[in-house]
């Protein structure tokens, strides 16, 4: 199953303030992490709260794909997951972390090899995500507990370890709003805690 191209439409403000579309075109930033991660689709972040809106301002320039939203920021992606294949169950910690290196974010990996993983790729940011299901299911995994998610559920996402399964035959399109967040200290893992 191959899913149909999206438009990412961008609106703005012409020089008299009326508004227009500036942008109605395919996103430009895509990327696959390895040939058994999901597909990054990048929308939209936002560097600051409140967000800037301007007649002139577009979204700040990134170079390749962030896992986590900028400092005091926002994002926007659709993700393509493919069903889990055989070697997440034989991924070491080592390939977990480079994973999550690989979009910017190699503290966020949960596998550290001490203790069987429910996913190989539990991760933990902090951030408050809004996860809503567009097409086909995932599996929610938490440290204790999992459930399943289907087209048209929503998930909110706050700051906990996790890992999103793909049990099924097809593979699953998500969007994400990622808002940057700050941990209570109640929250906050030491390294003898991990």
């Amino acid at each position: 199953m191959t899913f149909s191209a999206f438009r990412r439409i961008v609106t703005g403000h012409n020089p008299a303030g009326k508004s227009v579309i500036l942008e109605d075109e395919r996103p430009q930033r895509v990327r696959s992490i390895s040939s058994t991660g999901p597909t990054f689709y990048e929308i939209w972040n936002t560097t600051e709260t409140p967000a800037r809106i301007d007649a002139t301002s577009f979204e700040k320039t990134e170079d390749g794909i962030l896992l986590t939203p900028p400092k005091n920021g926002t994002r926007i992606r659709v993700l393509d997951i493919l069903p889990d294949g055989d070697n997440l169950k034989e991924m070491s910690p080592e390939q977990a972390r480079a994973h999550f290196a690989s979009i910017g974010a190699a503290e966020a990996a949960s596998f550290d090899g001490r203790q069987p993983m429910r996913h190989a790729y539990m991760h933990r940011t902090e951030t408050i995500d809004y996860g809503v299901v567009l097409s086909g299911e995932l599996v929610l995994v938490m440290d204790e507990g999992e459930t399943t998610v289907h087209a048209g559920d929503i998930i909110v996402q706050r700051g906990t370890n996790h890992g999103w399964a793909n049990r099924s035959s097809k593979p699953c399109r998500i969007a994400f709003i990622l808002i940057d967040g700050e941990f209570d200290e109640s929250l906050v893992k030491t390294e003898n805690s991990a």
